[in-house]
């Protein structure tokens, strides 16, 4: 590493959101070195949420998401190439097409990628979609454009919430398949997945809850699909919405901390090697991320939020170019938001982080509520419907430990410990799909033999 932080060579391995922010931050903070981003997609940065909503409901194109730059990051984008390993010793980057990139410091921000059906062969039926790239966006708004007779989305995050809510608002019928009890429980619990049931049926969603779906059918062209209950689902369209993957099979060999839930790092975005040591050279950004958080316990958080992206993405480039002592931690308090069936459902904090909650303003039967979520007598998150403006009073609640139930303040009422009720947070293990904030404990993804 040359002794002038701000001179030398940066890699960024993933051309996403986190890795244009840092970019950015990089040239802002006087680096003045050379930089090369290398993205898988044969495209610049562009923005990912449109795709579930504006882009399905024809309102923008896949083609026209590209990321504002908030100044020109004078980089060497090295697109539609894919980073195949990291030699830490040499420092140097492996790309698939026999190239090799060295650098002083390295940012891997390369995301996560749709979980794609299990069996290969079905997955492939023309008619089966997952939703995560500008191409998928495409195809998908172009099939639904269409008319299907049904659509068929296997999952109910908030990603399949999401497609099935423009298929509604398109007309078109659909049909949710979840493993788990209700939609969203994973991300909000029992209570709150109740309210997001009765909105998709109220909507006319025909949800199918506590079923898996075991085949789909077809020859050429997906048809339906056979489910758990023995039932079956007649459909010309399906989208697969079980979660995401994230993108650290190039790492299996680098000796970092990666696995399934990410990148392991430290509050300064710098990464782990698998042993548990730090790195002074390599760091972590965005969905890839597995990282500690000493408001939730000092759990190791990974979130798939945009919000968490930019923030993490800041940091990292700022510790990248300045010395110990002038480094910060990345402390931002996870905020995510989602517009589906004509509602807006904002959260705070980690809502997974919770034995119980209160609804401290609104009630679910007027679906305008703020809910409090607390874990062992202090509040943790928030989450609101169609009541954002409330949301910065609860954050500052999650940022000072305040008791939970909550003081008095913002709430329409008066809250006593005994109208509190559990939060029901299910084991991720009996859901289809993924909570976008996962709580993955103190332990390495992996055991270790020392030899």
């Amino acid at each position: 590493m040359p002794g002038d932080l701000k001179d030398g060579r940066i890699v960024i391995v993933g051309a996403s959101l986190a890795g244009l922010r840092a970019a950015e931050v990089l040239r802002e903070e006087g680096f003045t070195g050379s930089l090369t981003v290398v993205g898988d997609e044969p495209h610049v940065p562009y923005d990912r949420p449109p795709l579930s909503k504006q882009v399905l409901l024809g309102q923008a194109t896949a083609d026209t998401l590209e990321l504002p730059m908030r100044r020109d990051p004078d980089a060497e984008w090295r697109l539609g190439v894919r980073a195949t390993g990291v030699d830490l010793l040499a420092k140097r980057v492996s790309l698939e097409d026999g190239e090799s990139l060295p650098y002083d410091r390295l940012l891997i921000a390369t995301g996560t990628r749709a979980r794609p059906w299990p069996n290969p062969e079905e997955g492939a039926l023309d008619g089966v979609f997952t939703l995560r790239t500008r191409e998928d966006g495409a195809g998908l708004a172009e099939r639904l454009a269409a008319r299907p007779e049904r659509v068929l989305v296997i999952g109910g995050g908030f990603t399949g919430s999401e497609i099935a809510s423009a298929c509604r608002e398109l007309g078109l019928e659909v049909t949710v398949a979840e493993r788990g009890p209700a939609p969203l429980v994973g991300a909000l619990g029992g209570t709150l997945s109740k309210l997001a049931a009765v909105m998709q049926r109220n909507h006319g969603v025909d949800l199918r809850t506590g079923v898996t779906v075991t085949a789909l059918n077809g020859n050429g062209s997906f048809t339906g699909a056979q489910l758990s209950d023995g039932s079956r689902v007649e459909a010309d369209v399906c989208v697969v919405a079980l979660g995401a993957i994230r993108n650290v099979e190039w790492l299996a060999e680098s000796g970092l901390a990666a696995g399934p839930r990410g990148i392991a790092c430290d509050a300064g975005c710098r990464a782990f090697n698998m042993y548990g040591i730090v790195t002074d050279d390599v760091f972590v950004a965005g969905d890839v991320s597995r990282f500690p958080h000493p408001l939730f316990g000092y759990q190791m958080l990974s979130l798939e939020h945009w919000g968490n992206a930019v923030e993490q993405a800041e940091v990292a480039a700022h510790n990248m170019v300045n010395p110990g002592p002038l480094q910060r931690p990345h402390l931002a308090i996870p905020v995510f938001w989602s517009t589906q069936f004509g509602l807006n459902i904002k959260s705070v904090g980690v809502p997974t982080y919770s034995d119980h909650i209160v609804i401290a303003q609104g009630s679910l039967e007027a679906r305008r509520l703020a809910m409090v979520y607390g874990y062992q007598g202090r509040v943790t998150a928030a989450v609101t419907v169609d009541m954002a403006k409330a949301l910065d009073y609860y954050r500052h609640l999650i940022e000072t430990a305040a008791p939970f139930p909550p003081p008095p303040g913002a709430q329409d009422r008066a809250i006593a410990a005994d109208v509190t009720i559990p939060s029901a947070v299910p084991d991720p293990s009996v859901l289809s799909h993924g909570p976008t904030v996962a709580l993955t404990g103190h332990l390495p993804d992996r055991r270790l033999t020392v030899v």
